[in-house]
């Protein structure tokens, strides 16, 4: 898939902000800790991504009620859905100077049309020997595997276009305005997985 853009600029895709925060303690801990492992930056986001997908467990396969946001949040409670695992990651990503920005899918809510739809989050990352490669930090369960590969690309979910749900080509600097409020709004995960947003909106697709 040619992805596209939100900026030209590689610098927008590092920016530390307040839900993608890398200059949290908490987060900055975990950063020096990938650092410490290895030197080499493949190595290490590989570290960071492993971590993201597997000790960062996804609220919906747990059945956890509180709804993780921010990075720092999702690292200190271990649990966070699609979005906010993505969020993490990208913050650990940016610490370690790899720019990072978010994509989204329209995925089945239960597996059929009449289930309903909502948006997946996931990450798209920049590596000067191969350009832009997207990774899904969701989390293993049975019929979901996602890997880090920079060269083959290997997300969470095998997508049935025909059942009307889309792969959106789009990288953007931060995360979906339209994301963020459901997750605030959202009471508990119960009600997220329902306030979800359904599809992206003609104005956040990307030209």
């Amino acid at each position: 898939m040619k992805l596209i853009l939100e900026s030209p600029n590689v610098n927008a895709y590092l920016e530390n902000t307040e839900v993608i925060n890398f200059h949290d303690p908490v987060v900055a801990q975990k950063i020096s800790e990938i650092q410490a492992t290895t030197s080499t930056v493949e190595t290490q986001a590989a570290l960071a991504f492993d971590f993201v997908r597997d000790q960062v467990r996804h609220s919906f396969d747990v059945d956890a009620l509180k709804v993780t946001v921010a990075a720092p949040e999702v690292l200190t409670e271990g649990v966070g859905i699609c979005f906010a695992k993505a969020h993490l990651l990208a913050a650990l990503f940016r610490g370690l100077g790899i720019p990072t920005g978010f994509c989204y899918q329209r995925v089945m809510r239960k597996g059929t049309p009449e289930s309903g739809f909502a948006l997946h989050g996931l990450n798209a990352a920049y590596f000067p020997q191969v350009g832009w490669v997207r990774l899904d930090p969701r989390g293993d369960r049975a019929g979901v595997h996602s890997e880090f590969n920079l060269h083959v690309e290997h997300l969470a979910y095998t997508l049935n276009l025909d059942a009307g749900e889309v792969d959106y080509p789009f990288v953007y600097t931060r995360p979906l305005s339209s994301v963020l409020r459901s997750m605030w709004e959202s009471t508990d995960c119960h009600e997220l997985f329902y306030l979800r947003p359904p599809q992206l909106e003609v104005e956040e697709m990307l030209a």
